[in-house]
């Protein structure tokens, strides 16, 4: 049963609490306030709440807490939950062609278990929007879509599921089984049924549907080319995966005569409607293009790092204005699924190998709320904290054991250890509260994560 929104008269107050607003000037308040009305922020500002006769339906103290944007997942894939800790160390290629045999075997009812899996660990991490791109559709497997979209109603997460696609198997020089693969014209009409069916463009809309061919050795120079004029035909976003490793940009090169930014750009895959996750290997042309279209990137630190395709030019991208949010990417490649670890990962990693001053706590902080919004082209409605947007808000716990000791609030969620969630809100409801789901038994989840995952184990052999 979807979780329902509240109701428009319900007001929440949050007082005493560290704000970070990740609003366009980076305002914070050291002890500041939030009221919520029905699923919208009411005010944000520095003291205690304005007071008023009619009260509030619940009053949080939040002394001791750090209150953000809830965060945004940019790029993950829902399914691979229950395929976690295989292929441990391998690269891409290898690493897809070990999983494919599990994958090609899923069906709806193993999609809505580890859909469940997914999202419960993105919302305990502090997630309170996620996109999802399922690309595998087994003949046979039933409305694998339809099964993830459910279980994630189910869990109350804000959702864009990217309906993706493979037209290129085995036998067509691909890597995915045969009977793993669709037809390109079965593909399209697929897509189109699933905006139909699902897509909600409205204001504060929980559900939104994206096109997502898979990558470019997955998908036909047809596929990604009428996928872009169908989604320009209905309104729906573009996701695919883009530059993740150095042999996806050679086998561009050795397949079209030019590399992966390129060959997106020749068959319209440039634009303010298009993200694409990893983005590791841009040069300076590249770069420069995706600026100059608008063209988002997820940036999955952890993924790149599991799968050791290289660091992505984070720091460059910002400095030319590229759109780039946080992503977990598929748990099979980040076996921690959350997101909030993220913040972290991603300030290590591109300090790593940008010194220093590569990335700033509070431009981390920035990628998994307002830089995760603007990719997915929802930048006026969350990832701040500002009266009239939705009210999708964390509250992280800092003045315990493991955080007390640091001044800075900000430091002590992107530096240290992911603190406790003490409540995240989607919506204006709280679905998270102490650390715990409200929306669903987490155990139960767990026992059927675990029964499925060795099910499809069984049956890939």
């Amino acid at each position: 049963m979807a979780v329902q929104p509240p109701p428009a008269d319900r007001r929440t107050v949050i007082e005493n609490a560290a704000i970070a607003t990740v609003d366009a000037h980076g305002t914070e308040y050291a002890r500041g306030h939030v009221v919520v009305l029905g699923n919208r922020i009411e005010a944000v500002g520095d003291g205690p709440a304005p007071t008023r006769p009619d009260g509030a339906a619940r009053r949080i103290d939040a002394e001791g807490h750090l209150l953000t944007p809830g965060l945004v997942n940019t790029h993950h894939h829902f399914y691979q939950w229950i395929t976690r800790g295989l292929a441990q160390d391998d690269v891409l290629f290898d690493w897809l062609v070990a999983l494919y045999p599990s994958w090609a075997r899923i069906d709806d009812r193993l999609v809505h278990t580890a859909a469940l899996g997914s999202a419960a660990a993105l919302l305990r991490s502090g997630c309170t929007t996620a996109a999802d791109h399922h690309y595998v559709f087994p003949r046979g497997g039933g409305d694998l879509l339809g099964a993830e979209i459910e279980a994630v109603r189910e869990l109350g997460l804000r959702f864009t599921a990217s309906r993706g696609s493979m037209d290129r198997g085995r036998s067509d020089g691909g890597l995915p089984p045969d009977h793993a693969v669709e037809e390109p014209d079965a593909i399209l009409a697929a897509s189109e049924e699933a905006v139909d069916r699902h897509h909600d463009p409205s204001p504060g809309s929980m559900l939104r549907i994206a096109l997502a061919p898979c990558s470019p050795f997955s998908v036909s120079t047809r596929l990604m080319r009428e996928s872009a004029e169908l989604a320009r035909r209905k309104g729906v976003r573009l996701h695919t995966h883009g530059s993740e490793t150095a042999e996806e940009a050679a086998y561009c090169r050795k397949q079209f005569g030019m590399g992966p930014t390129d060959y997106f750009e020749s068959v319209g895959w440039l634009g303010e409607d298009v993200w694409m996750a990893h983005c590791v290997h841009l040069d300076d042309s590249d770069i420069a293009k995706f600026a100059a279209t608008g063209t988002g990137v997820a940036h999955c630190p952890s993924s790149n790092a599991r799968l050791a395709a290289g660091t992505a030019r984070v720091p460059d991208m910002l400095a030319a204005g590229v759109p780039v949010g946080l992503g977990v990417d598929g748990t099979a490649s980040n076996e921690s699924g959350e997101l909030g670890t993220e913040l972290r990962n991603a300030l290590l990693v591109n300090r790593l190998h940008g010194g220093p001053k590569a990335l700033t706590t509070r431009q981390a902080l920035r990628l998994g709320t307002m830089g995760g919004a603007r990719v997915l082209g929802r930048q006026d409605e969350i990832g701040s904290i500002e009266a009239g947007k939705l009210a999708d808000l964390a509250l992280w716990k800092v003045d315990g054991l493991m955080h007390s000791s640091v001044a800075d609030p900000v430091a002590a969620l992107v530096l240290g250890a992911l603190p406790p969630l003490a409540a995240l809100l989607v919506n204006g409801n709280t679905v998270v509260e102490d650390g715990r789901l409200t929306t669903a038994d987490e155990e139960r989840i767990a026992r059927s994560c675990a029964l499925a995952a060795k099910e499809l184990a069984d049956r890939a052999g």
